[in-house]
């Protein structure tokens, strides 16, 4: 069967043209000429992806995108329009666009777009599973956010990623480098809570030889450092008033000033900041500059407690299981390899206020302690 694809274009020419040119290129087209239409359509019917014009009668492409991903979150939607504009484009994304084109486009443009997102649906299906050496997730709501965290990686926009601690915040942060054109660059992490505030400003931003007592010899800080990559800010609700205020220029200019330098220095770098508090309530207590808040909140990314995503931890488990498979085969000839049906309840049960890294201390303890091949309820005490 060929690969069906919903076409929502209000525009009759338009409309045509690329119901002939898709149709050209070996493609089954359905079309719409409103929103409203768009959606019926696409739930009565099985598709593998849908363009939508942005401007349409009777509900917009932004509501078929919405309305469309509510039953699928993973059909690859792309929005046109003759209304480009960079808060569209970011709106779009945010809510799960594979792809944002802007009118007029070749046909080629289109062609190509619309080959990437249908490979993209047929390698995917609603049960997969996501494995890599930076998230390991079947949960339906984490395997959202890294295909939204997959397209938005191809730009350079600055995204903030929230989320209780230990729910793998560095590791989202990690996979969004690797997935970006920056990915041969360095990738560089700072966490704001662990430095001291009297260090802080010298490890972003360095500093010259003698520039105040102590300092021996040149230093370049994170910000140079990450040139031509990704800089993580890493808890930056710690970072104190004055410094949010230099940072916030950083981000403005993109150049740094190192301590004692002779001038500002060009940067290019791709900036994450991640947090375990709420920033806009850190701004409505005035612990957190308002304006800095908009600069580093352009792209959110809310990660779930992994309480709300149950579903992943027998796969955590097992992850866990074989990467302490060595301390096990160091303890006893026979290397823990297994966890009983009882203790994985036990695990399900539990409410895991420190997330992954809760679940995967105790995976390790129970390694230690376990007198067999197998992890029981015994061992989880």
């Amino acid at each position: 069967m060929k690969p069906q694809i919903l076409l929502a274009e209000d525009d009759y020419a338009m409309r045509y043209a690329l119901q002939e040119t898709l149709t050209r290129c070996g493609y089954g087209v359905e079309t719409a000429s409103k929103g409203k239409e768009a959606v019926v359509k696409f739930k009565r019917g099985r598709f593998h992806l849908v363009i939508s014009d942005i401007k349409m009668p009777e509900g917009d492409g932004i509501y078929v995108l919405k309305e469309i991903k509510k039953k699928d979150p993973y059909i690859p939607v792309v929005l046109i329009t003759a209304y480009g504009t960079i808060d569209n484009a970011v709106k779009a994304m945010k809510l799960g666009a594979f792809d944002y084109v802007i009118k007029p486009f070749s046909i080629d443009t289109i062609e190509e777009i619309v080959r990437k997102g249908i490979n993209s649906f047929q390698k995917s299906d609603s049960h997969k599973t996501y494995q890599s050496q930076y998230i390991i997730t079947q949960n339906e709501k984490m395997l959202q956010l890294l295909e939204i965290a997959k397209e938005i990686s191809r730009t350079d926009v600055t995204v903030l990623i929230e989320g209780e601690s230990g729910t793998g915040k560095e590791l989202m942060a990690r996979f969004i480098h690797a997935k970006s054109l920056r990915a041969q660059g360095p990738f560089v992490a700072i966490n704001c809570a662990a430095i001291p505030e009297t260090l802080l400003e010298s490890e972003l931003f360095g500093h010259e030889r003698g520039a105040f007592t102590g300092a021996v010899n040149t230093k370049k800080g994170r910000f140079i450092q990450a040139h031509g990559g990704t800089l993580l800010l890493d808890e930056i609700s710690e970072m104190s008033l004055p410094l949010q205020a230099k940072l916030l220029r950083v981000l403005q200019e993109r150049q740094v000033d190192p301590i004692g330098g002779k001038g500002p220095i060009d940067i290019d770098v791709r900036f994450i900041a991640t947090t375990n508090k709420s920033l806009r309530k850190e701004v409505e207590e005035g612990r957190f500059r308002e304006d800095l808040y908009f600069r580093l909140n352009v792209f959110p990314i809310t990660l779930p407690p992994l309480r709300e995503r149950k579903d992943d931890i027998p796969l955590l488990v097992k992850h866990f299981l074989k990467k302490y498979e060595v301390i096990s085969k160091k303890r006893q000839t026979i290397p823990v390899t297994s966890i009983s049906t009882e203790a994985v309840k036990i695990l399900m049960d539990h409410e895991w206020k420190g997330n992954i890294r809760e679940l995967e201390n105790t995976i390790e303890r129970a390694i230690l302690i376990c007198n067999g091949d197998t992890i029981r309820p015994e061992h989880l005490r």
